[in-house]
């Protein structure tokens, strides 16, 4: 083709969306971390359940903790698919290391990745600002709200499952859409994330 013009070929989607080998790697590495995560974070639902034993719906505050894998995965790889990735094997770490929910974190993983990966794909994996990153922690949040309103809160009143949604979308967006901002901010400033799109977060306008 000629570009004698000045006009140069666009770069093909496949090969600015592909998967490259460091991506599955680095993004594997993501999942088992926030798997671990994910891990500790259970650990300390019983707690959570006796302190909100009184008035349930205040338990989807402590939700944001498990969402944060798919919006930092989707910060980091920036490649269709990451978030859901991330989520799902961080999700999988989970159960494998025990938890008191046992297997069904997987469907969980699978339904509020499904939540974050959806926010990247509306922005098309071009935009990874900070307001992508709360849209992505909220939508999350709300997947997981309504999921679990849907599997584990059938007996609740409406208006109590309307209220933990609602506090799953804040407690989303802070904790995995705020927080996990932030830190994929700072790992590219430590310059680990070199190589990949996301190591210039660090400098990109919010």
């Amino acid at each position: 083709m000629s570009t004698s013009r000045g006009f140069t070929p666009a770069t093909p989607v496949t090969a600015r969306r592909g998967w490259r080998v460091v991506d599955i790697i680095v993004a594997s590495v993501v999942g088992v971390a926030c798997g671990v995560v994910f891990w500790a974070w259970s650990q300390g639902y019983a707690a959570v359940a006796v302190v909100t034993a009184a008035f349930p719906p205040l338990g989807g505050l402590y939700g944001g903790g498990w969402l944060i894998a798919g919006v930092v995965g989707g910060l980091i790889i920036r490649k269709p698919g990451a978030a859901l990735y991330c989520e799902v094997i961080a999700a999988s770490v989970e159960g494998v290391l025990g938890t008191y929910f046992g297997l069904t974190v997987l469907l969980s993983g699978l339904i509020q990745g499904a939540g974050a990966e959806l926010v990247f794909a509306l922005a098309r994996y071009r935009r990874f600002g900070l307001g992508v990153a709360l849209f992505a922690g909220a939508l999350s949040g709300l997947a997981m709200g309504i999921s679990e309103n849907l599997l584990y809160n059938v007996e609740w009143a409406v208006g109590w499952q309307v209220l933990y949604a609602v506090l799953a979308v804040a407690s989303g967006m802070v904790v995995a859409g705020l927080l996990g901002w932030l830190a994929v901010r700072a790992l590219a400033g430590t310059g680990v994330l070199t190589g990949l799109a996301s190591g210039r977060a660090a400098r990109e306008r919010v």
